[in-house]
């Protein structure tokens, strides 16, 4: 039986977990998957183009082919849904915008790094290890050009590793060159913005350059909930930088990388978008397309972003050899208030929002679209994190990941391809905004401690503030209960111990992908 969300959307989220038939059957599957690339036409590259699109809080009920009572109409979205693969179980490593980003690209997770809570700013520095595997890197040495436009938000030159704290590091200095940063962890080319769209310094970047310095200062704008014109911090700018211009600048130049593709050449561009994340700003064209306001509005135009790419790679003939992949770095900020509102529900029915621990927070809309590999119109109900994104694509341009890389990703290749249903992952861990963890294995997810754990109030209740005989932590079964509603911590602590002894393992060990059977 598969669980219904409130909006009438499905959310499958049963599945058994079996680690020694799962270690046979990828193993059987690892076989065959070689021959999935030996009979193409010898006249076409032998590895895919791959883009990768990031939404940015884009919500699991904001599509459409997710959510069939939205109020946002998203054609191409739901057009890329009906030519590839749906995922119902995906989930961004972490609700809010760095750690995921982080762990995305590197296939670790964010609170292995310095970063054990929050997000990093637009002075913040750079939070990738030098020499760190990235699939911008791993794809670069399997001879790709690799291309990154959009929202970086990782942090930019070299972090000082005797700060005491995040706090306290030094602000980077746009003056200067910016790196490390993205031209340094394997992109040839970047063109973006520092961090999201709301935080200062408000300035574009070209590879390891500020293209103008932001020498102006903002006042900033108060949030549309407010009636303000869109939120953003008071903080320097550059003279030329308008906010409402960045999504129709970072698509246009996102086409054009594409454009420029002439000679057969695999590329990879990576193009994490800074919409519909605060500011709410879609431009005229797109007022008034949505019945959810600005914010739904703003959807409207990101799925036209979408739609962009898809055309230029039809225009380009490069759509039958590329493998276009579409996901959100978190939840949507969408609070109870705005669903009342509008009677949009962005996060599809799920317990939570943006931040949260619950899975509002961190169950996103994925696609994948491969023609010919990736059956159209298909339905993928396995449990998938994007930190699964550098194994799966380093399986597919068959290169093998070094033990000391992507230490919790799992390549979920047989399941793209259709070749197994049984379980990949063994257990997939989420992270809130303010540090919370949570396990899942199977049906069962269990939460260490109370409260959503980021936006969503109360954010955490301290042990020493709850009641005599009250769970110290939650645990959900998803099968039965998909918005989180029967918290079951004390009927069923022989899944508390279990759970909470495989998420000490992972920390402890510093990976969850059983590295030694991968190599």
């Amino acid at each position: 039986m598969q669980p219904t969300a409130r909006s009438g959307g499905p959310h499958p989220c049963y599945l058994l977990h079996r680690i020694a038939t799962l270690t046979l059957t990828v193993s059987v599957v690892a076989l065959s998957i070689s021959t999935v690339f030996a009979g193409d036409d010898p006249e076409k590259p032998s590895v895919p183009n791959i883009v990768l699109i990031l939404a940015d809080d884009l919500g699991y009920g904001d599509p459409g082919c997710y959510n069939p009572a939205s109020k946002i109409p998203t054609p191409h979205i739901d057009r890329l849904a009906s030519q590839g693969m749906r995922f119902t179980d995906a989930h961004s490593p972490s609700s809010v915008c760095t750690p995921t980003r982080y762990a995305l690209l590197t296939g670790r997770y964010s609170w292995r790094s310095r970063l054990k809570s929050g997000v990093l700013w637009g002075f913040s520095r750079a939070l990738i290890e030098p020499e760190r595997t990235t699939i911008a890197s791993l794809l670069k040495d399997a001879g790709y050009r690799t291309g990154a436009v959009g929202k970086w938000h990782l942090g930019l030159q070299s972090p000082d590793p005797d700060a005491a704290n995040e706090k306290a590091q030094p602000p980077v200095d746009y003056a200067q060159p910016l790196r490390p940063g993205p031209v340094t962890v394997g992109f040839d080319y970047f063109f973006g913005i520092p961090a999201s769209l709301d935080m200062e310094p408000y300035v574009y970047v070209l590879n390891d350059r500020a293209v103008e310095q932001p020498t102006e200062t903002t006042e900033g704008s108060k949030h549309r909930r407010q009636d303000g014109g869109g939120f953003w911090r008071k903080g320097p700018i550059a003279p030329e930088f308008q906010h409402i211009d960045v999504l129709p600048t970072i698509t246009e130049k996102a086409v054009k990388f594409i454009d420029r593709q002439q000679d057969g050449h695999p590329f990879f561009l990576y193009f994490p978008l800074s919409a519909p994340h605060t500011p709410w700003m879609p431009t005229d064209e797109f007022r008034g397309r949505s019945g959810a306001g600005y914010y739904g509005d703003f959807v409207v135009q990101v799925d036209w972003t979408v739609g962009q790419v898809m055309k230029v790679l039809e225009r380009k003939g490069l759509a039958e050899n590329t493998l276009l992949v579409l996901t959100s770095d978190n939840g949507a900020h969408w609070p109870d208030g705005d669903i009342a509102k509008w009677g949009h529900d962005a996060n599809g029915g799920l317990r939570g929002q943006k931040a949260d621990i619950w899975e509002g927070g961190h169950r996103v809309p994925f696609f994948v679209r491969w023609p010919n590999k990736v059956a159209p119109g298909s339905v993928c109900e396995q449990t998938t994190c994007q930190t699964d994104l550098l194994a799966t694509v380093a399986a597919i341009v068959g290169k093998q990941l070094p033990s000391n890389a992507a230490e919790d990703s799992y390549n979920m290749l047989p399941a793209w391809l259709g070749k197994t249903k049984e379980p990949i992952r063994e257990a997939t861990v989420h992270h809130s905004c303010n540090g919370m963890f949570a396990i899942r294995q199977g049906d069962w997810k269990l939460i260490e401690g109370c409260g959503s754990g980021g936006f969503t109030h109360p954010a955490r209740i301290p042990a020493n503030k709850l009641k005599a005989g009250e769970p110290q932590g939650q645990l959900y079964n998803l099968a039965d209960d998909p918005t989180e509603q029967k918290n079951l911590y004390l009927e069923r602590p022989e899944v508390v111990a279990r759970l909470h002894a495989l998420l000490e393992k992972y920390r402890e060990q510093g990976h969850s992908r059983p590295i030694a059977a991968s190599q």
